[in-house]
């Protein structure tokens, strides 16, 4: 294991939690499916780029996706 990859993974996972508890007071839908993807895809991406390209991205969703 790669210490990035560690610590990319648990910033991510922190803001994923974040989402998720955002999403349980407001009720929304976007913030929670995002939450659960932020906590869930460090553990399947191996590489460090992609881990950060597809953290960012997803963390981007709800400011662009409003239900």
């Amino acid at each position: 294991m790669n210490q990035a990859l560690l610590l990319w993974g648990l910033l991510f996972g922190s803001i994923g939690i974040g989402f998720l508890v955002y999403a349980k007071q407001q009720r929304a839908v976007v913030p929670l499916v995002v939450g659960l993807a932020l906590s869930i895809y460090p553990f399947f991406v191996t590489n460090v780029y992609a881990l950060v390209l597809i953290g960012l991205a997803l963390t981007a969703v709800p400011y662009f996706i409003r239900l």
